[in-house]
């Protein structure tokens, strides 16, 4: 589906939201009342410290205005290489962007991504991995990282890391892998209206606590995440 599609299909009524310089700025009114706040990035555009501190502030001025849920839609390239980027510290503009988001569902903002094209490494994490829940869109195409740059990392061959990704869905990029680990929370029907299904969605909405280690066990994608995730929370409680 492409933006346009996706924005009448979400929003039948209508919608405020504007494309600026590769950035979704807007709000649009949701069929149960009220309005959403809308961020996101579109065409593939990398995210940089000008565009992660513009998102941001959009986040917290919004944070005033009430209860609606705050809709994150992307299609991003990863963050910006650029000197100037890695010299103002893009690392700390991307941890404040995906703070604001944070802090804005524990407000009472609830916050949804939705993906629908590309995004990958730090932009993936500061935009829609930073949302309560995350839906694609069939065709979305997340890698948190690619297996190139994972080989460099991990000094793994791609031969090797291509074989664990058969069964290992933590070492594969795509929108199937990533619902299996648990940070897709579902996968939309693109043939069904997707205001119908963002209104169910509301109906059924986990709460703010973090349930992607629980449904990566599930789905069998990350086995060992959850039972992790509860021992260090008990360890945490006992240093109290």
């Amino acid at each position: 589906m492409t933006l346009a599609e996706i924005l009448a299909s979400l929003f039948p009524d209508g919608h405020d939201i504007a494309t600026e310089r590769g950035l979704l700025l807007g709000s649009a009114p949701l069929p149960s009342g009220g309005a959403a706040t809308v961020i996101g990035v579109a065409d593939r555009t990398p995210l940089g410290v000008d565009e992660a501190i513009r998102l941001s502030r959009h986040v917290l001025a919004s944070i005033q205005g009430g209860s609606s849920p705050i809709l994150v839609i992307v299609d991003s390239d990863s963050q910006r290489m650029s000197k100037r980027d890695e010299l103002l510290g893009l690392n700390e503009f991307l941890a404040h962007l995906a703070k604001t988001l944070i802090y804005a569902d524990l407000q009472g903002r609830p916050t949804i991504g939705i993906l629908y094209g590309h995004s990958a490494a730090g932009a993936f994490l500061a935009t829609a991995l930073a949302t309560r829940v995350l839906v694609g869109i069939p065709g979305a195409d997340p890698a948190v990282m690619d297996l190139p740059s994972m080989a460099k990392v991990t000094k793994l061959s791609i031969e090797v890391l291509t074989e664990k990704a058969k069964s290992t869905p933590v070492f594969a990029p795509g929108l199937d892998n990533l619902k299996r680990t648990g940070a897709v929370h579902l996968v939309w029907d693109p043939a069904s209206p997707l205001a119908d299904q963002l209104a169910a969605l509301f109906g059924d909405l986990p709460d703010a606590r973090d349930r992607r280690a629980a449904l990566g066990k599930e789905r069998a994608g990350r086995p060992k995440a959850a039972d992790i995730a509860e021992r260090v929370r008990e360890l945490a409680v006992q240093s109290l």
